[in-house]
């Protein structure tokens, strides 16, 4: 997967009253095409992240093919209940969006739920390097809290 950008910084912002959330512009490019098309995902309870289209589609085409082939194969039959539970998550973690003024993000229902923020209510919008995350304060706060102390050690090791 190449990766065209390289996007960092955190911003917190509100939430609309309808869901609505305008993405610092850099963070908003980064994560869209030239139409502002990009993949909303589920990542952890309380974190969405968003991805250039792209990049996401190919990512997940080519896991989906190689499933694919193994279940051709027989190479899965032992593993059903895998393939089901597999089945569920990527029926419902992701969806296109389009970012609105090249920037706006309208979060969707079924998505709210999983980023657990009210309207009105508070986020934070990082960059993770290959996509931007949109977090509830509290889990970035805590995801902070148990990462941070690996930081050096990650660092190193992923520049080594």
């Amino acid at each position: 997967m190449a990766v065209e950008t390289f996007i960092t910084g955190d911003v917190k912002r509100t939430l609309g009253e309808r869901y609505r959330l305008t993405l610092p512009p850099e963070m908003a490019d980064a994560a869209s095409d030239a139409n502002g098309d990009c993949i909303l995902t589920k990542e952890r309870y309380g974190c969405l992240s968003l991805w250039p289209a792209k990049q996401w589609q190919d990512r997940q085409d080519a896991g989906v093919a190689l499933m694919r082939q193994k279940i051709i194969a027989g190479r899965m039959e032992q593993r059903w209940e895998d393939v089901q539970r597999l089945g569920r998550m990527l029926s419902t973690r992701s969806r296109t969006v389009k970012l609105a003024n090249r920037s706006r993000l309208l979060i969707p229902e079924g998505f709210r739920e999983f980023l657990d923020v009210q309207a009105g209510g508070d986020v934070m919008v990082v960059g993770a390097v290959v996509c931007v995350e949109i977090w509830k304060p509290e889990a970035w706060l805590e995801t902070l809290r148990d990462e941070m102390p690996n930081f050096g050690g990650l660092f190193r090791e992923l520049t080594a």
